[in-house]
């Protein structure tokens, strides 16, 4: 697996570098996945691909400094601010159950559920719940294929595929502000946990060096 180091990037340029190793593996047919670790400067909105922003007050996010971005993958909006995201790329072929969907969610996450297992966390698959469309916050909607601690949500992923090839990415929550996240998305942000939470001594740059280790 080859592992692309952690860096930092608005928005927009993370979402172009995703797709950019998503085409590059298909014009090459890679036949090994490849995990990336970002964070984003600044802090910034990401909206699923058929998802509307119409929820968003643009105004009060400009006055917070905050960007808004599509997303290649579906899935509903996030805060990407004092967080980890990680990508994944592979051919279908390479994962054991890769035409189906919530098994291929399942087998990329099992990645992430050894890592955390190394430090101390021990993460589960969340319970498959029918979606509540009210909720615009990613979050906040539960599916069989998202990473929860002790029953609360802690890494939420979204996925796109293309001429035989996986994306998948998602959100680590490392620490989050509960009010500017209520007042983003209008909902009250509840059953979710972050790092800082679970262990409040581990720093941000420490955890990323743990996540790089292949």
């Amino acid at each position: 697996m080859k592992i692309i180091p952690y860096n930092v990037y608005s928005g927009e340029e993370n979402m172009q570098i995703d797709n950019n190793l998503l085409e590059d593996a298909i014009n090459s047919q890679l036949d090994s996945p490849i995990f990336r670790l970002y964070g984003w400067k600044p802090a910034c909105i990401s909206l699923g691909r058929n998802q509307n922003d119409d929820f968003l007050d643009k105004d009060y996010l400009k006055s917070k400094g905050i960007d808004v971005v599509k997303r290649l993958t579906g899935g509903r909006g996030l805060l990407h601010d004092d967080e980890i995201t990680y990508s994944f790329i592979c051919p279908v072929k390479y994962l054991k159950n890769g035409e189906h969907v919530v098994s291929s969610y399942k087998e990329i996450c099992q990645i992430l559920i050894n890592k955390f297992k190394k430090i101390g966390i021990e993460l589960e698959f969340g319970d498959s719940k029918s979606i509540r469309t009210k909720f615009d916050y990613c979050m906040l909607v539960s599916t069989g294929a998202d990473l929860c601690y002790q029953g609360k949500k802690f890494i939420g992923s979204a996925q796109c595929r293309k001429n035989g090839y996986i994306l998948q990415h998602g959100s680590i929550l490392y620490d989050y502000d509960r009010k500017l996240l209520e007042e983003i998305f209008n909902e009250e942000v509840h059953e979710i946990v972050s790092v800082k939470e679970i262990l409040p001594n581990l720093s941000k740059d420490e955890l990323i060096k743990l996540l790089s280790i292949n």
